[in-house]
C-alpha cells in the first residue's frame, strides 16, 4: 500500500460524523451521536496517531467512548491499534475542543489487547473494518465480561458502524445493534492539513 493511499486513508477517517438523520426518522429507536476522530499532532507520540470520542448529542463533555489509535501499515490492509485512556475526564469534549488534547502524555495509554481494527479498501474508495480475529476484545457489560465484534464502513461523507457483544463461552448473542447498524453523515472534516510526513514513525519508516 502506498503513502498516497494511506494518506486517503487518514484524511477519510478523520472527521465528525453525526447520524442526525437516522434520529430523527425513528426517534424511538437511535438517540442522537457524535463521532469525532481528530489526528493527533505528530508532536504528541512522533508518528500517525488519532484521538476519538462518541457522545450523544445532548451531553457533549461526557462522551461514552474515547480512544487513542495507532495506524500501522501492512502489505494489503491497514491496522489501527486501539488503547484506552488514563484520566480520559481530562480530554472529555476534545472532539469539539481540541485544544484539551495537549494533556496528553504517553503515560495515558492503556492497550487494549485483541482489539486492533483491521481496515481494507472496497473498489469504490471507501474503506471496510473489523476487529481483528480471535474473539479477544474484552468487553463488560452487564456484570460479565463478553467479547466485542465490530464492524465500521466509512467513506468521504458516511459512516456506518455495527458493535455486537457475544459470550466468550457459548459464543452467543448478548448485546448491540439491535435495531442495525449505526448510520452516519459527515459535518466536518479534520485531516485535511495531514501530509506524509505525519505518516513516519519518528520520521523514520518502520
Amino acid at each position: 500500500m502506498n503513502s498516497s493511499a494511506i494518506l486517503y486513508f487518514a484524511k477519510t477517517i478523520s472527521g465528525c460524523f453525526s447520524n442526525l438523520q437516522q434520529a430523527q426518522a425513528e426517534p424511538s429507536k437511535f438517540s442522537r451521536i457524535n463521532i469525532f476522530f481528530r489526528p493527533l499532532p505528530w508532536e504528541v507520540f512522533r508518528g500517525p496517531w488519532f484521538y476519538s470520542e462518541q457522545s450523544y448529542d445532548y451531553d457533549p463533555w461526557r462522551p461514552y467512548r474515547q480512544g487513542l489509535h495507532h495506524l500501522i501499515v501492512a502489505d494489503d490492509h491497514l491496522l489501527m491499534l486501539n488503547f484506552g485512556l488514563r484520566n480520559a475526564i481530562r480530554t472529555a469534549g476534545a472532539g469539539s475542543r481540541p485544544e484539551l488534547l495537549a494533556s496528553i502524555v504517553a503515560e495515558d495509554r492503556l492497550p487494549r489487547p485483541g482489539c486492533a481494527m483491521v481496515f481494507r479498501q472496497k473498489q469504490d474508495g471507501s474503506f471496510w473494518g473489523e476487529v481483528e480475529p480471535g474473539c479477544k476484545c474484552m468487553i463488560p457489560r452487564d456484570g460479565r465480561l463478553t467479547y466485542l465484534v465490530s464492524e465500521i464502513e466509512f467513506g468521504e461523507d458516511h459512516w456506518v458502524s455495527r458493535d455486537r457483544g457475544f459470550d466468550p463461552s457459548t459464543h452467543a448473542y448478548l448485546w448491540g445493534a439491535e435495531n442495525g447498524p449505526l448510520r452516519f453523515s459527515r459535518s466536518h472534516r479534520y485531516g485535511d492539513h495531514l501530509d506524509e510526513a505525519w505518516l513516519l514513525n519518528d520520521h523514520a519508516i518502520s
